[in-house]
């Protein structure tokens, strides 16, 4: 049976992980990390698993950083329950291709074993982002009728 983590190891990683520190947040790490950001790849191409510590620290040392300049950790709400922590809030930051300024709702599921982090869920608000990324909403019905543009009595089968 796996040892509770403690909420001081949780806090440290996350400050860790705040300051976007590789070399502290490697510390933190398994060797055998397995580490999933579930997103849209074709927008943030380090989306998805990442295995090992050189993997996970190479994520954050320079994959994400060439895409993405994290300004903004801000946790709303951190559940630990024995060797498990869930943390949920929002991400803020600057499109590195773009300048643009972004924010987004983030959720972490994080299982530690002897006080390392083994495994590592993320996933983001991806239509939120995709929208501030790409700079407008995305429709995803019908497109909308255009006010000048008449109606059509035309049905296509």
């Amino acid at each position: 049976m796996t040892q509770p983590v403690s909420r001081r190891v949780v806090q440290a990683f996350y400050q860790a992980y705040s300051a976007r520190d590789a070399v502290r947040m490697a510390d933190f790490l398994d060797d055998d990390i397995e580490w999933l950001i579930s997103g849209p790849k074709v927008l943030l191409p380090y989306c998805g698993m990442h295995r090992g510590k050189a993997a996970v620290v190479d994520l954050f040392r320079r994959q994400i950083p060439a895409v993405f300049e994290l300004r903004a950790f801000e946790p709303e709400l951190v559940l630990i329950d024995g060797d498990c922590a869930a943390l949920y809030g929002y991400l803020g930051g600057i499109q590195c291709s773009s300048g643009r300024r972004l924010r987004y709702r983030h959720a972490q599921f994080v299982r530690f074993r002897n006080n390392k982090v083994v495994s590592v869920r993320a996933m983001l608000d991806s239509l939120d982002f995709a929208e501030q990324w790409l700079g407008h909403p995305l429709y995803l019905g019908a497109p909308p009728v255009a006010p000048d543009e008449p109606e059509s009595d035309i049905v296509a089968v």
